[in-house]
């Protein structure tokens, strides 16, 4: 009888000890996936966002799309490290910081921060939405600008030129 229970033990136990295995596997290919917060802006900024979000490449600067968690329709990413595109931002506060650099890239205009981590946050500016990119240390090592230059054509397409409210 001895016998008997442990073997039950042993069968009650390697179905919690699959779902481990299931669970961690699971979080392991989700390693990847950005975790980025929403932005929350008005209704017709939200439209115009779901506008860029219909045009935005499945690829940029070489790397393919791998959007951030949870999904929304006002973020994106490329890459791993990703490059993250968040849209509705508020107006950037790095706008009133001495270091931080004006920049135009086919025709959008950014607002260019260094982050401490060596890597670049941008927000579009003179747009009836503001859209912000960050791009991490080691593509910001390999040039940099790129990224904008593919989004340049789908911002310009889905959010027209204006100062947001």
């Amino acid at each position: 009888m001895n016998s008997f229970r442990h073997r039950r033990r042993l069968l009650v136990g390697l179905p919690a000890l699959s779902l481990l295995f299931v669970a961690v596997s699971g979080c392991a290919s989700m390693d990847d996936t950005p975790e980025v917060p929403v932005p929350k802006p008005d209704a017709k900024v939200t439209g115009l966002c779901r506008n860029l979000h219909e045009l935005l490449p499945q690829k940029i600067d070489g790397l393919e799309r791998n959007d951030p968690e949870p999904r929304s329709e006002l973020t994106a990413a490329w890459g791993s490290p990703a490059i993250i595109l968040r849209c509705g931002v508020a107006w950037p506060d790095a706008v009133l910081k001495k270091d931080s650099m004006p920049a135009t890239v086919d025709g959008v205009e950014w607002i260019v921060e260094e982050l401490q981590d060596g890597s670049q946050r941008m927000t579009t500016g003179s747009r009836l939405a503001y859209v912000e990119v960050t791009i991490p240390k080691d593509q910001v090592a390999q040039g940099g600008a790129g990224p904008l230059v593919d989004l340049a054509t789908p911002i310009k397409k889905a959010i027209p030129k204006g100062i947001a409210d």
